[in-house]
């Protein structure tokens, strides 16, 4: 008898641990090998080559990319025009965000794993290293241009951070934000030689868990990126 109740007191304690890390938003599933290696990014460049107006005008939607990888200092100043820090003493960021609350999170899906972008440190979070770029693909309804693109930005809100503040105005908030970002990922694009396109048609709950978000995050956007394919409109 007494090892029994002691039995049940540890699958409650670990049936409870599992909730409890569900309601904080963090995966049950136990990571993969790798996950947590951390990449520093090269400092993000203040300055470019063409003016806004010039990326203004000559940004398209690009759907066909060139097989390259994109370098890292790419992938950095992508991903700091998304939700880089310019403001170090009141962590403020590229994009405004309500109550600068930043309920964002943004992931990179290359062909050497998927990572998570961390505006503090200017850094990648390994998740996985596995090249998720097909199955997210499969995610967004088979588009070809998120399995050939040698960078795919996800773009998930966490609404709680939002919601705390401004209550039944936070998903208004917080799609008003993700459409800031996603203008500046696709302006530096431009900026930096590159193709983009915006990507709403997929099905959450798929993406969700191709990247293996927390539960209480919600994938809103994906954006392939790349080098365009010669001959490409």
């Amino acid at each position: 008898m007494k090892t029994t109740r002691i039995l049940a007191v540890v699958v409650l304690g670990a049936g409870l641990s599992m909730a409890l890390a569900v309601r904080c938003g963090e995966t049950a599933r136990p990571p993969e090998a790798g996950a947590g290696v951390e990449t520093a990014l090269p400092p993000p460049r203040p300055t470019g080559p063409i003016a806004v107006e010039q990326a203004l005008a000559r940004r398209r939607s690009i759907r066909q990319f060139a097989a390259r990888d994109l370098t890292l200092e790419h992938v950095g100043q992508l991903l700091w025009a998304a939700q880089g820090v310019t403001e170090p003493s009141r962590g403020l960021r590229t994009a405004p965000s309500a109550g600068a609350l930043y309920p964002l999170e943004v992931y990179a899906v290359k062909r050497d794993g998927v990572f998570r972008y961390v505006a503090q440190g200017h850094k990648l979070v390994r998740l996985s290293k596995r090249d998720a770029r097909a199955a997210l693909a499969n995610a967004a309804l088979g588009q070809s241009a998120v399995r050939d693109a040698p960078l795919d930005i996800v773009i998930a809100a966490i609404y709680e951070r939002t919601r705390a503040k401004y209550g039944a105005r936070a998903e208004r908030y917080v799609h008003i934000e993700v459409g800031h970002v996603g203008q500046n990922i696709h302006l530096q694009a431009v900026a930096l030689g590159l193709g983009s396109v915006s990507i709403g048609a997929f099905d959450d709950g798929a993406v969700a868990r191709v990247l293996g978000l927390p539960a209480a995050e919600q994938p809103l956007y994906i954006i392939p990126v790349g080098s365009r394919r010669s001959g490409s409109q």
